[in-house]
């Protein structure tokens, strides 16, 4: 195994050369501190009960996530959703029509749509008959020098298994490894934040959206080394995360037994979801999940998912990518009720 040699100062060389040139976007009012100021500088309405643009900085909502996760306010970046976090994460470092990006096979697709966008090329990691990563099949990958991000989702959505030995993929990968933990409440694993410091080419992504349950606000974050983040506040929009979304984030955040709550409850009907699975002649297989879905292998796919569509069940056909398979979310204990009945009828 090779050893991380990355340091701080040698991420500029994995920047785009337009990037490090950009002067972000500072609005005056956002890096100064008033009283009573009379605002008359941004072309706002001055009526209506949502007229000011929101802090473009995310002032509270960082300072409230270096509480919670135990880092500084200048390692977090705030998105419109991970998914902007993705796009500005490809933009900052991958050239379009030369640079890569790798990914796992099968994994969450918007990594390798964000990258078709800027016209970068997209290497997948085909996962084994267990989802697992291949190492020898990582090394040999990872080798290509038009690689700048491997992107490793864990709990890896849709298959739902965690991603072991995540520092292998830090120490071997040089380039920008991205861990992507938006399910990593319901997995029982620790954060790779904890790596934060050891790791300057290190992006863990979290998100509001699964076990907060607070999807329709769209917030995302990014930890990283304060280098990548101030990168990231470079190039993101001045305004990209609305003030009803910011209000709500941090209103919920007040509410200090919320996400454990969800998590337990989300938990329970995971496990409720796994007995009632056992015995039922349309599903052939369950895999291990650490997530807040199962990936299911059903006996014929074809008329399983059209039996659910008739009665308006909603589910993620995988297939045929994932042959035979379909994803399910744990629904609260009625939704569950009634796909349990569904499929034990089929």
């Amino acid at each position: 195994m090779k050893s991380n040699t990355m340091k701080n100062n040698s991420i500029k060389t994995l920047v785009r050369e337009n990037i490090l040139q950009l002067q972000p976007y500072i609005s005056f009012r956002d890096h100064n501190e008033f009283n009573a100021p009379v605002m008359l500088d941004a072309n706002e309405s001055p009526f209506g009960e949502c007229n000011r643009y929101p802090d473009s900085t995310h002032k509270k909502l960082k300072s409230r996530l270096a509480v919670l996760k135990n880092v500084s306010p200048s390692q977090i970046a705030i998105g419109n959703g991970s998914d902007e976090l993705i796009d500005l994460i490809i933009k900052i470092f991958c050239e379009p029509k030369k640079d890569a990006i790798l990914m796992m096979n099968p994994s969450f697709a918007m990594y390798g749509f964000y990258a078709a966008i800027n016209e970068n090329k997209v290497l997948k990691l085909d996962l084994d008959e267990n989802f697992e990563i291949v190492k020898d099949n990582f090394l040999k990958t990872a080798a290509d020098p038009s690689l700048k991000i491997f992107f490793l989702c864990s709990p890896n959505n849709p298959t739902g298994n965690s991603i072991d030995y995540i520092e292998f993929y830090l120490q071997n990968f040089n380039g920008i490894v991205v861990v992507d933990e938006a399910y990593i409440e319901f997995s029982g694993k620790k954060s790779s934040l904890e790596l934060l410091d050891k790791y300057p080419n290190l992006i863990v992504l979290q998100t509001f959206s699964k076990a907060w349950g607070i999807a329709g606000a769209r917030v995302g974050m990014a930890y990283s080394s304060e280098e990548i983040t101030s990168l990231i506040n470079t190039v993101k929009a001045p305004y990209n995360v609305n003030i009803l979304s910011q209000e709500l984030i941090l209103n919920t955040l007040d509410q200090e037994n919320r996400l454990q709550e969800n998590v337990n409850r989300i938990l329970e009907e995971r496990a409720w979801l796994k007995q009632q699975f056992e015995g039922i002649t349309c599903i052939s297989k369950v895999f291990s999940t650490d997530a807040n879905f199962f990936l299911i292998k059903m006996e014929n796919v074809d008329n399983v998912y059209g039996k659910m569509l008739e009665e308006e069940i909603l589910t993620s056909r995988r297939d045929p990518a994932i042959p035979g398979c379909i994803r399910i979310n744990v629904g609260n204990r009625a939704e569950n009720e009634k796909l349990i009945n569904l499929l034990k009828g089929i």
